[in-house]
């Protein structure tokens, strides 16, 4: 009879492990990735490619900027932060950063724009309000129109911390929340200019070069384009399973590949 009785314990745990199943419980790992949406579109192609060979792991990835990043991942809400600025100490804390690559910043303008070139401290001036003419620095007699990124971006925060220093970005400045709303917004005026990433560089508005350096993939690779920042994958402690799979994975030639297609530029250690 207590022979009897397991043997229905035993069948019925069974029926309630299938049930479960079949409800989705046991299905496919998650790895949540959120943040920067600079580090958003090539993570994405990440996830993708790798899900092709990984069907047991399911890998949804979320903008919302650097500093949401830096905050779920340190908060444990994500399992990766993405980040395109570099982590200060008070930010660090638990959290171990996986470089995937660098990005620059470009500055663009208007297609009818004329002005192809300007230093670091026109580039101040023009942000901080100082200069507000286009003439002022070689082109039309027009006033400049500044567009920006939203608090909180991985791109504004990198485009303060190498050009703006002490200097304040002005305070009527468009703000956009995307690097293709400020492309956008910049094809739209022929009196705009604003910072967007390498990355997603198109030919509908004209990259400036700064100090006479042009954005390539060759000037930010050896340092000479100063205005460059990391895209970084951050985890909070050590990661284990299929997260660190994933994470070896993206340093490998397949993953390479998906970088250089994405014009992410992978230093070399």
């Amino acid at each position: 009879m207590k022979r009897n009785r397991i043997i229905a314990s035993i069948i019925f745990i069974v029926i309630i492990i299938g049930g479960m199943l079949s409800l989705g419980f046991g299905g496919p790992e998650r790895i949540d990735i959120v943040g920067s949406t600079s580090v958003q579109p090539v993570a994405e192609k990440l996830a993708e490619e790798y899900g092709i060979n990984h069907s047991d792991v399911k890998i949804n990835v979320q903008g919302g900027g650097s500093s949401l990043g830096i905050k779920t991942a340190h908060e444990g809400i994500a399992d990766i932060g993405m980040s395109s600025k570099e982590l200060d100490d008070s930010n660090k804390q638990d959290l171990k950063e996986y470089e995937i690559g660098r990005d620059g910043i470009v500055l663009v303008v208007n297609a009818n724009n004329n002005v192809s070139d300007l230093t670091k401290d026109q580039l101040k001036g023009i942000f901080s309000g100082k200069i507000t003419s286009w003439k002022d620095v070689g082109g039309s007699d027009n006033k400049i129109n500044v567009v920006v990124r939203e608090a909180g971006s991985g791109t504004l925060d990198a485009f303060e911390g190498i050009v703006m220093g002490d200097a304040k970005i002005k305070s009527d400045a468009i703000v956009q929340s995307s690097t293709e709303a400020v492309k956008q917004s910049v094809k739209q005026d022929e009196n705009a200019i604003g910072f967007v990433s390498f990355a997603h560089m198109s030919n509908d508005v004209n990259a400036i070069k700064v100090g006479g350096i042009s954005p390539t993939i060759e000037t930010i690779a050896d340092g000479s384009y100063e205005l460059q920042r990391p895209f970084l994958f951050l985890v909070k402690g050590e990661p284990t399973g299929e997260l660190k799979e994933f994470i070896e994975w993206t340093n490998g030639a397949e993953a390479q590949k998906i970088l250089e297609s994405e014009k992410i530029i992978k230093l070399d250690e």
